[in-house]
């Protein structure tokens, strides 16, 4: 990973790190104070919006973000790519938010959802306009390159509606007053990433004409296709909300919405790589450089499968724990479609740095096929299960649907051009992730008391999946300390210098055989968990009353 994609990502994960802390707290408090129905119903609201504002700006966000990181040989091309990409912003957000006012006036949303929608609707149209200056104004700067500006208004976004929202639900606007929550914060956001953009390129570029030569056709050929690749995108993620209001109490889907939302916490990172990917490969496809390409999708999808992996072992394994005390006794139902959803999480969450560095090509009709196929599994197996299994029936064909992107997603990859799989190494992580399991679920259930759970099982689970992933060589001794490297001083500086150590003896001994290490492995598995229920659960037990 070179340097400046590197600190492209840090950028990025260190804003959605905050972002998800910020999230983290805010989301069991909006679930108490809305309660299960008002939640569920929030959550329909947000889902239908989030499908309407493909329409309206996905094609013009992804574009901006790919052609202003390409380097091009022609004059002001940047401030031409600004000024195309505004123009439509304004003009599909004029449209989007007209539309959504007749359809209120003209009641069909009321015949559509229910006469208490037609609010809810009201203020979507206000902010259709402030999300579509948010996205274009986060996504431009992005493609310049300024991940530094982007990411921090990520961060206020996300401040700004917890500020505005928890109070107006607390005091009784409900649903209302979180959606009051997006728009200021969107507001915010749009206002001050605007006058950032200005001082990078004059937003008086508005009222330039680009050249003859400027590719309009291929600019808007990419727009169509990433609406597309978006919507099917977002019916992977919405469709089973949307579908469960259908045939489900609104209870129902607040649950569910719950427990989607602790599964997705385990994209966090897979989401940073993908926000920087397009624009970062972007530049790497124009110089046809295929072997660094599947270098670094290959490692990416490696780390991400690691990290993901012991996050999803460690929630599923404090399931019945973490669930009650985050959300509360309420929200115990969403237990069992968590347990559901987070085969398919992994999956999805392999699957998204893939389909940036695809998208960084240009050339986008194999990554459609590919998230076409895996969203029509998706939407026939709601149909098929969510009228008669409810949630439960949503989660298995979601996870499904979600676990079938990296199949496909894979397959896309190599008919791009490059190969995620090359040093993935996927065999040796999903050993370790079996033989590390074991330990975690033995130390989780071994420990009755649920704080103790909740703060030995986190940092203990971490280090038996460490161990297990180098010594079944998924991870390299020398390879942690080489992303730590990436980090700012004083981190950066000790970890290179541990690297360069590590480095210096590689090849003093060979490693052992993956058939030894497997053996030596499993029997570590079951030394740690047989202690671990013998001895040392029950002496934690001890600590707390």
């Amino acid at each position: 990973m070179n340097r400046s994609i590197a600190s492209g990502v840090l950028s990025v994960v260190s804003a959605k790190v905050i972002v998800l802390l910020v999230t983290a707290l805010s989301t069991p408090l909006l679930y108490r104070l809305l309660g299960p129905s008002g939640f569920g119903d929030y959550a329909f609201v947000l889902s239908v919006f989030a499908i309407y504002m493909i329409f309206v700006s996905s094609g013009i966000t992804d574009g901006v973000r790919k052609y202003l990181a390409e380097d091009r040989k022609t004059d002001n091309w940047s401030g031409y790519v600004v000024g195309f990409y505004l123009r439509l912003a304004i003009l599909f957000a004029g449209v989007g938010a007209l539309l959504l006012l007749v359809a209120v006036y003209f009641e069909l949303v009321s015949l559509a959802f229910g006469p208490e929608y037609q609010l809810y609707f009201v203020v979507l149209a206000v902010l259709v306009i402030t999300a579509q200056f948010r996205d274009y104004a986060r996504k431009t700067l992005m493609g310049f390159g300024l991940e530094r500006y982007s990411e921090p208004l990520k961060v206020l976004d996300t401040v700004g509606f917890v500020v505005v929202a928890i109070p107006l639900v607390y005091v009784g606007f409900g649903v209302v007053g979180a959606l009051a929550g997006h728009l200021i914060g969107s507001l915010l956001v749009g206002a001050i990433g605007l006058v950032l953009i200005h001082r990078r390129e004059s937003l008086a570029c508005i009222r330039s004409k680009p050249p003859a030569r400027f590719p309009r056709r291929e600019m808007l050929t990419f727009n169509s296709m990433s609406i597309v690749l978006v919507f099917l995108l977002m019916s992977l993620y919405h469709i089973d909300i949307v579908m469960l209001q259908q045939f489900r109490p609104s209870s129902d889907v607040g649950n569910y919405r719950a427990a989607l939302t602790l599964a997705e916490f385990l994209w966090f990172v897979p989401l940073a790589l993908q926000t920087v990917y397009v624009h970062s490969t972007s530049e790497l496809w124009s110089q046809n450089r295929h072997d660094k390409i599947s270098s670094l999708a290959s490692r990416t999808t490696r780390y991400t499968f690691l990290l993901t992996a012991v996050m999803a072992v460690g929630l599923a394994a404090l399931a019945d724990v973490a669930v009650p005390i985050y959300f509360g006794s309420d929200a115990t139902p969403a237990i069992a479609p968590l347990l559901l959803l987070l085969p398919g999480a992994l999956g999805f969450a392999l699957a998204r740095p893939v389909l940036a560095v695809s998208q960084g090509n240009g050339t986008l009709r194999y990554p459609v096929a590919a998230t076409g196929v895996a969203a029509g599994i998706n939407v026939i197996l709601n149909v098929l299960l969510i009228p008669r299994y409810g949630m439960h029936g949503a989660a298995i064909a979601t996870s499904v649907g979600y676990g079938s992107m990296f199949v496909f997603h894979v397959w896309s990859a190599r008919l791009v051009g490059f190969d995620p799989l090359a040093d993935a190494r996927l065999s040796r992580a999903i050993a370790a992730t079996g033989l590390a399991g074991l330990p975690i679920f033995a130390l989780a259930a071994a420990i009755t008391n649920p704080w103790v759970a909740l703060i030995v099982v986190p940092p203990v689970g971490l280090g038996i999946f460490l161990a297990f992933a180098i010594l079944m060589g998924a991870l390299d001794l020398a390879e942690p300390f080489t992303i730590l490297s990436e980090f700012p001083d004083p981190v950066g500086s000790r970890a290179k210098t541990i690297e360069c150590r590590l480095e210096g003896t590689r090849g003093v001994s060979s490693p052992p055989s993956v058939l030894q290490g497997l053996l030596f492995a499993v029997g570590l598995s079951l030394f740690v968990a047989g202690l671990v229920l013998g001895f040392i659960g029950p002496w934690l037990n001890g600590l707390l009353p």
